[in-house]
């Protein structure tokens, strides 16, 4: 039997199908091949089409079968990764009404921090672990208050991952997961917030039905079957949004492991088996995955939009001349020592981040010397900004008292850079464990064991394969640390300005 894994971005949708039998890779496929398009109808606005990650689901088996067909007919489950805290509104028909409000758009702050003081501090902390915030539940009040007469048309609220699932199964379903990363979930009642949701005059209706995060779901129904090349009847096993999904992908399920990740965003995310809350909202929780509820686990999350993001606008801007590849930044920025001979970059441009505060700081360069810097340093110093300020997320973590004992990471996106990997290691002090996985494989395996063709987590995890293992040296994580002091200095500057 084999498993296929969807990974539902905002830059594009990544499919892998694994033999259930051996625990191998069969096929993958990426598309589009150039980056989806997010549109900004005002400033500070972030939408994109759901039909269009559908699209990009068909096109991507398509690109499959096309390449190993004998795969497409020996699909038993399906396991789907999802870009996090995206607001779908169907009506009853399961038509998409609207944009999809997505995760890095900001229109909802003002929405959610008013609930925050309405609702009460402590009674947040303790419920939701979370403010309302910039997150699901916030944008569906805003549609409210906007869009009145779409949302009169409301039947369900999906988020990405839902919706994919729902063009899947023709069901409207979502998670404990994902109700949380939407901050609808009340912990300390384990459930759906009645409060919250009264207090915004939501409908619990308008939820949709809940299924486990990892167990059978549904099933994909004759029409998605024949659109996408596959069977009827494969069992759709595995939902989470991408870094619970990630954390999954690597083997970070227990209290004390890490995930990270340095796509689009950036991200540490680290398990714990306690109700932690940060009063500052600068680290977000959410549930975890296990297998069974016998002990429910949490996420804390530590967010950077714009990580990747950051190091993609310059290989754009660069590219005006002609193509500039990742490989390419990668080498002019190893002609330069670390700290990039003064030049700072702070890569904050890609709305508001949760990691300061919800606040629109934008991106910036600082120190730019134009007699001293060249190309070279803007390139490592661009990597480096992005690794100090995951390194503020790692901090934090530590600081809510999470333990942290494990570090791994997929050998994927920015960790195959060795400038961006040293500076990552450097700054936490912690080892860095690499492996040769991405969230659509690893959710293609989740969904082996969602469906119990795989019976225990051995069985998930007995080919995933680590890369190797980064250590700290002395002497880089001496001046890493001295560098990054001045740099975090820089920044809670320009937050206490921003407030």
């Amino acid at each position: 039997m084999y498993f296929l894994g969807l990974d539902i971005g905002s830059s594009s949708v990544k499919l892998a199908v694994i033999n259930g039998e051996t625990g191998e890779r069969v096929v993958g496929a990426t598309y589009p091949p150039q980056e989806m398009t997010i549109s900004a109808p005002q400033s500070d606005w972030a939408e994109q089409s759901p039909e269009a990650w559908w699209d990009a689901v068909r096109q991507g088996c398509a690109q499959m079968w096309a390449e190993h067909p004998e795969a497409k007919d020996k699909i038993g489950a399906i396991g789907i990764s999802y870009q996090m805290h995206g607001l779908v509104a169907v009506d009853a028909q399961g038509e998409v009404l609207r944009p999809s409000i997505i995760w890095c758009d900001s229109r909802a702050v003002a929405t959610g921090e008013k609930a925050f003081e309405e609702l009460g501090k402590d009674w947040c902390m303790e419920h939701l672990l979370n403010s309302p915030g910039n997150f699901t539940a916030a944008k569906l009040r805003w549609v409210q208050e906007n869009e009145p007469d779409t949302y009169a048309k409301i039947d369900k609220i999906l988020l990405p991952g839902d919706y994919i699932a729902y063009k899947l199964s023709g069901e409207c379903t979502t998670t404990a997961s994902g109700l949380s990363e939407g901050v609808f979930w009340d912990f300390a009642e384990n459930k759906p917030s009645e409060k919250l949701l009264k207090h915004w005059h939501i409908d619990p209706s308008l939820l949709a039905k809940q299924v486990p995060n990892l167990g059978v779901q549904g099933e994909v129904n004759e029409q998605a079957a024949r659109e996408l090349g596959i069977n009827a009847g494969a069992k759709i096993a595995f939902r989470a949004g991408d870094q619970v999904a990630n954390a999954m992908s690597l083997n970070v399920l227990e209290p004390g492991d890490v995930a990270t990740t340095a796509g689009t965003s950036g991200v540490v995310y680290t398990v714990t088996d306690k109700n932690i809350a940060d009063p500052d909202q600068r680290i977000n929780t959410f549930r975890h995955v296990n297998k069974g509820e016998a002990e429910v686990h949490k996420g804390l999350l530590a967010c950077i939009n714009g990580a990747g993001r950051m190091n993609s606008w310059l290989r754009g801007v660069l590219s005006a001349g002609g193509e500039v590849s990742y490989p390419k930044l990668n080498e002019l920025g190893e002609s330069v020592k670390p700290g990039s001979d003064g030049l700072n970059v702070y890569p904050f441009g890609n709305g508001a981040e949760r990691i300061m505060r919800n606040k629109l700081l934008s991106a910036q360069m600082d120190g730019l010397d134009l007699n001293r810097h060249s190309v070279n340093h803007i390139a490592r110093a661009t990597q480096e900004g992005v690794a100090y300020a995951m390194n503020l997320g790692f901090d934090l973590i530590k600081g809510l008292g999470a333990e942290t004992r494990v570090v791994r990471a997929g050998h994927s996106n920015m960790f195959l850079s060795p400038i961006f990997s040293s500076a990552f290691v450097n700054l936490t002090g912690a080892p860095l464990e690499l492996y040769q996985t991405d969230s659509a494989e690893g959710v293609a395996r989740a969904a082996a064991w969602g469906c119990d063709y795989y019976t225990s987590r051995e069985d998930v995890f007995r080919t995933l394969t680590r890369k190797a293992i980064l250590e700290p040296e002395a002497a880089l994580q001496s001046r890493y640390q001295e560098l990054y002091g001045h740099w975090r200095e820089a920044v809670e500057r320009r937050l206490a300005e921003a407030r």
